[in-house]
């Protein structure tokens, strides 16, 4: 049973880090993760393949599955507290083990997504120079395997990140503000302009007749509009980001389920405003799956718009680098201080009150795999890794009611067990739905990490230590 032993806890605990985001600075970093390559990328992916303009009720779909793991998360957030997230909740309310698992998948969710989004940002950043008239080669913003010598833009941007995070968190967050104003101003400057130009015939049919691709994939239909929702809900992962930064948090049972539940809200009714407006603007089979709504204000020839959404495109995205950024390394340093990794990666420096070398030693890694890597497919273990985070939170509201009803909830999920048993199902099902490749990726990652956890972690556990 020392598989399952559980670790106490402790909301206000003293580690070191500094205490300075409040309600508003965790709903910044929320947004700052949430409204990124969803918004930007996905729009025109889900609406133009699989959904036409019932992308909205994707949207919907997506949003009221995550509004369940939100709940959850909030309540675990304002009672546990943690740098670690998922893994601290399921550390405290389930056990060892499962907790090892989950932190293990965390980091690669998080690596991953880091190092993806990079991928992305330096693509936006070779169009915005294009617009200006230089043109990078070729063999510079290209991964080897991808005939180039490196991504040099996804390396270096992961690298000045990582001197930020190092400098300070409300430096950071300060940062991440700024770019989400930017972006923010060009997600409502596109609601402001494209408005007036929806053309109603365009919304017509609403929900395209579903068709059936070879590898039996639906498109359009309610299954497209179920694909476009699984697809979707990735672009909402920003607030189990804000979930690891409660010990750096004043009041965290106060302002973390603020700052969940604030986030979600904001960026849900974004997604659906900005979505109904571009199939209003633009007929489904026309838009630009890579960039749709710059593209849109093409078509509308609205030239100072597009390039406004394409500077707020790419604040948008260094945001979401950022904050994953952020989520990663807490994770990491949350396992390290309880022993199941190397203690010496939870060292904190004194001056800026952040694990510098972990910091820096993360970012090296990550730069390598942005620069390095044609990660395509392997992106794909985000999203699993992603919803067993958000299952096994679930999971921990249930068990820790039971196991543990004299905690101190300030914020209480409505409705337990129904609420939580109806996360868990939404995340099963978009589980299921991903193919088989990914399982069998995930669960060799996770076999890895089992056999980590026996040769190294299990004894050198802080719960192992006599006394």
């Amino acid at each position: 049973m020392s598989l399952f032993r559980t670790k106490p806890i402790d909301v206000n605990a003293n580690t070191g880090l500094k205490r300075c985001l409040g309600a508003f600075d965790l709903t910044m970093l929320g947004i700052g993760c949430i409204i990124g390559t969803g918004i930007f990328v996905l729009t025109g992916v889900v609406a133009a393949q699989h959904a036409g303009p019932a992308i909205v009720l994707s949207f919907v779909l997506s949003g009221i599955a995550c509004a369940f793991a939100a709940l959850c998360y909030a309540e675990l957030a304002g009672a546990i507290g943690g740098a670690g997230s998922a893994y601290g909740y399921a550390y405290s309310g389930i056990g060892e083990l499962i907790a090892w698992i989950i932190g293990w998948d965390l980091i690669l969710e998080y690596a991953v997504a880091t190092s993806t989004v990079a991928i992305g940002w330096s693509g936006y950043f070779g169009k915005i120079l294009e617009l200006a008239g230089l043109h990078l080669p070729h063999a510079l913003t290209n991964a080897p395997l991808d005939g180039g010598i490196a991504n040099v833009p996804a390396m270096v941007i992961v690298l000045l990140l990582s001197v930020l995070l190092s400098i300070g968190v409300s430096e950071s967050a300060r940062f991440n503000t700024v770019m989400v104003f930017v972006k923010l101003a060009a997600v409502l400057v596109f609601i402001a302009v494209a408005a007036p130009h929806v053309n109603p015939a365009n919304w017509h049919p609403f929900i395209p007749p579903q068709v059936t691709d070879a590898a039996g994939q639906a498109h359009f239909g309610l299954g497209g509009i179920l694909t476009g929702a699984s697809l979707i809900f990735f672009a909402y992962i920003g607030f189990d980001a804000v979930s690891t930064a409660a010990e750096e948090t004043v009041n965290p049972q106060r302002n973390l389920p603020i700052g969940i539940i604030a986030s979600l809200l904001i960026c849900t009714v974004l997604y659906i405003l900005v979505s109904g407006i571009l199939t209003g603007v633009v007929h489904y089979d026309q838009i630009d799956v890579k960039a749709p709504i710059a593209d849109a204000l093409k078509q509308l020839g609205i030239g100072w718009a597009e390039a406004l959404i394409s500077l707020g495109a790419l604040a948008g995205i260094t945001t979401v680098m950022l904050v994953l950024y952020f989520g990663l390394t807490r994770v990491v340093l949350a396992m390290s201080r309880d022993g199941l990794l190397p203690t010496p990666m939870a060292r904190v420096n004194p001056r800026t009150q952040t694990p510098v070398r972990l910091i820096l030693g993360a970012g090296v890694v990550i730069a390598l795999i942005a620069g390095l890597s044609p990660i395509g497919k392997v992106a794909q273990l985000v999203n699993l890794g992603t919803l067993s985070a958000f299952f096994l939170v679930c999971a921990s509201v249930i068990v820790l009611r039971r196991t543990r009803p004299e905690l101190k909830r300030p914020f209480r999920t409505p409705w337990v067990p129904l609420v939580p048993l109806l996360g868990m199902g939404f995340c099963a099902f978009l589980m299921a739905g991903l193919p088989a490749i990914t399982w069998e990726a995930f669960f060799i990652w996770s076999a890895a990490g089992i056999a980590i956890y026996f040769l190294y972690s299990y004894g050198h556990s802080e719960l192992a230590k006599p006394g």
